[in-house]
Parts: C-alpha cells; sequence; structure tokens
C-alpha cells in the first residue's frame, strides 16, 4: 500500500486531491498537513510515506524553501508541487529545484490522475507549455545548497525571518524562549555562511517568488 502525504492549507482543494489520488491509486493510504509543521511531522510521523503532493504557501512556507529543504533531507522521495503558479519560469524553477512533477491548481481532476500516475510510475510530469531547460542562477542555487543543511526548526525559523518577524514574535509562534530563537539564529547563519539577519533574509529571498522576482524571469525569458 502507498503511502502519500497531501500538504495543502485549503480544505476544499485537499478533498479534491485526495478524490484524485484515490482515483489515480485506489489502495493508497493518505495522510495530510495543513502548515509546513504538521508536513515535517507527517514526514516523522510516517517514514514510509512514498509521495508528497506540496503546495508552495501554506503557512509557514517561503516560496522553494520547503521543496529544497525536503529534497535535501530526503532525497529519494519524490514531491508533485500543486500550486497557483501557472507561469512557466516558475514551473521550471521547481523542477530545477527538484520535483518530480508540477500541478497548477486549475487543473482538471483528469489531469491530476495522469500526473500522478506518471510520477508514480517514475516519470518527469509537468504542464506541456513549460517544458524546456530549467536553469537555477547562481545565487539561487547557492541559497538552495545552503537551506538543504537546516533543520526543520530551522527552517521554520528562516521562514519567518523571511516574513520579517522579529524574535520575540519567532519564540511565540514556536512556543519557545528568545534564548532558543537566538541560538537557532546563530546555527543558522554558520550553515548560510553569513554573519547577520539581514543577510539571512536576503539568502531567503533568492528562494521565494513575488513579483518582482517573477517579472524578472519572465523578462529573461522573452530575451531569450
Amino acid at each position: 500500500m502507498r503511502e502519500i502525504l497531501i500538504a495543502d492549507d485549503h480544505p476544499l482543494f485537499r478533498d479534491a486531491l485526495r478524490r484524485a489520488v484515490m482515483q489515480a491509486l485506489p489502495d493508497a493510504l493518505l495522510h495530510e498537513a495543513d502548515s509546513v509543521a504538521a508536513l515535517q511531522a507527517g514526514i516523522d510521523a510516517y517514514p514510509n510515506t512514498e509521495l508528497v503532493l506540496l503546495d508552495l504557501h501554506m503557512p509557514g512556507a517561503n516560496g522553494f524553501s520547503v521543496l529544497v529543504h525536503l529534497r535535501g533531507q530526503h532525497p529519494g522521495l519524490p514531491i508533485i508541487v500543486v500550486s497557483a503558479h501557472e507561469e512557466a519560469a516558475v514551473i521550471r524553477r521547481a523542477i530545477a529545484h527538484g520535483a518530480s512533477g508540477y500541478i497548477p491548481k486549475s487543473a482538471s481532476i483528469e489531469t491530476i490522475v495522469e500526473a500522478l500516475r506518471r510520477v508514480v510510475d517514475g516519470d518527469l510530469w509537468i504542464p506541456p507549455a513549460a517544458h524546456g531547460t530549467a536553469v537555477l542562477k547562481a545565487d539561487e542555487a547557492g541559497a538552495a545548497a545552503h537551506v538543504a543543511q537546516l533543520t526543520p526548526q530551522q527552517l521554520r525559523v528562516l521562514n519567518m525571518i523571511a516574513e520579517g518577524l522579529l524574535n520575540k514574535q519567532i519564540a511565540y509562534e514556536l512556543g519557545v524562549s528568545e534564548a532558543t530563537v537566538k541560538a537557532h539564529m546563530t546555527a543558522i547563519m554558520r550553515k548560510l555562511g553569513v554573519s547577520n539577519r539581514t543577510q539571512v533574509a536576503l539568502l531567503a529571498s533568492h528562494l521565494a517568488i513575488d513579483a518582482d522576482a517573477l517579472a524578472g524571469d519572465v523578462a529573461r525569458e522573452a530575451g531569450a
């Protein structure tokens, strides 16, 4: 029996994914997560998970950081990104970061079923319009290599820093002391090879999916 983890914070879309999985893989055992923390707990609780369906915009996520981290910590685990972003540049970046597939949230149940079956069979699946070579910029590839080394808790702290939270706010969200947050910060800076909080946030921004970065990607494709 295949164990599959659906990680998405929208109940209605989780239900749509659940129905698609059951249609594509009737014998699958499904687990669900609605945040990055729940996803990390699920990976630990269900070590036999064979496939993750990952929303890029769950609470606690920042762009491709969770994908990058999962790929670094579990290199053999297939991950299909499920996202509202349908731009070819974003899809190619996800594949370059190690995703085994990319399903736009506007996709039909039939398309999702096809994608699931293809990835489970060991193939790569992306929308036809996004086919092409995926090449990461040097700063993004470097950021990914560093982020992959973080522990799950350090990743959560990193993403909160990227969101602009202060140490006191991070401590409250994680239910730990500020001293613990500072210890995480020290470890994060060491692993990322930076010396201050601003540099941590800047490095995290290389993995973000924001309007400015997306506009740059589209402009580069247009000029290619």
